[in-house]
């Protein structure tokens, strides 16, 4: 059976259109910030999701697109639930922002931590972000079905995966992966997606499944290889980022004989009880965000999958996720007890 958790892509609004949104105009904001903008990372430093909201950060302050500054602030506690509980608790605050991975999902699910995605107001999902099965590149294995014939016939608990946190999406992958290939690992957590692939080059770890944005400098450094990625299509990106391949190059899993697909949300929360002119200057400045060459370059980079939605659509997609995940999670065994 095929494990999967692919969700479908848009395509992104580009060129003239962008162009012009960054060009208008400013409209009268019915409200704006009157003081800084804490901007919540309920991970690690260096991971996907850090990297995502300092850029934002950076975007904002270059363009100056809003008067008062963003300030990030890592919140990791609890695989996320600090920085969750955090926003949920700053009832009407609109000063305060929090970019989510999938573990808007599993945290409650996987710890029983009172929280639901629908304890905050959702603003805008950014960007649905990729799962890569990456090796040391000093290894033999040239295909993901080269490394994973070596796992399953070293037999259980042979071969390390490292990945971000317990009972999240990288330990959830690792179990998918297991499930579809008869393969078992040794399940090694760390901190942030950064440290996930330091570890890898460091040959403490045989094999991590990253986000591309969290390994792509190791890769074009030649110390990683990357294997397939977890989506049903191949990333859309034709620039050579090593020597020798491109994020295109890299086939799907389920084109090497891995039959598992999986990729994260990437969004962005406000805190329950804000007005819908709070919500809207946020909405508003994110599309600002998303129409700037620095965010098209990340994009490519990152080779992210660039859907955006905000709004009821965004609403519906955030229910059927979570309702995906708790699917997965009973699967995996990864259910609070």
């Amino acid at each position: 059976m095929k494990w999967t958790t692919a969700h479908p892509a848009r395509a992104m609004a580009a060129g003239m259109a962008a162009a012009a949104l960054l060009a208008a105009p400013a409209a009268h904001a019915a409200w704006e910030p009157t003081k800084p903008v804490e901007f919540v990372v309920p991970a690690g430093t260096g991971g996907g999701a850090d990297q995502m909201a300092r850029l934002i950060q950076g975007i904002v302050a270059k363009h100056n697109l809003m008067k008062e500054p963003m300030v990030v602030v890592n919140k990791s506690g609890g695989a996320g639930a600090e920085g969750f509980l955090d926003v949920k608790d700053a009832k009407g605050d609109p000063h305060k922002l929090v970019v989510t991975l999938s573990n808007l999902f599993t945290t409650p699910l996987a710890t029983g931590v009172p929280f639901n995605w629908r304890d905050m107001t959702p603003v805008a999902m950014m960007a649905l972000d990729n799962f890569v099965l990456w090796v040391n590149a000093d290894t033999p294995y040239q295909n993901a079905k080269q490394y994973l014939d070596a796992v399953k016939a070293a037999g259980p608990n042979k071969f390390k995966m490292g990945g971000t946190g317990s009972k999240q999406e990288d330990q959830i992958l690792t179990a998918g992966i297991e499930q579809s290939t008869g393969t078992k690992f040794i399940y090694v957590p760390f901190k942030g997606g950064g440290e996930v692939a330091v570890q890898l080059v460091g040959k403490h770890i045989d094999s991590t499944v990253n986000n591309p944005i969290e390994a792509v400098a190791q890769w074009r450094a030649g110390k990683l290889r990357a294997l397939c990625v977890f989506d049903e299509k191949r990333m859309p990106y034709p620039a050579k980022i090593t020597d020798k391949q491109s994020w295109q190059d890299v086939p799907t899993c389920t084109e090497a004989g891995v039959p598992t697909t999986y990729t994260m949300l990437r969004g962005i929360f406000m805190p329950p009880g804000v007005t819908a002119e709070q919500k809207q200057f946020f909405v508003d400045l994110l599309k600002k965000v998303r129409a700037t060459p620095e965010w098209k370059d990340y994009m490519e980079k990152g080779a992210f999958n660039q859907s955006y939605m905000d709004g009821d659509k965004y609403f519906e997609w955030l229910g059927r996720a979570e309702q995906h995940h708790r699917e997965l999670m009973k699967q995996a065994g990864f259910m609070a007890k």
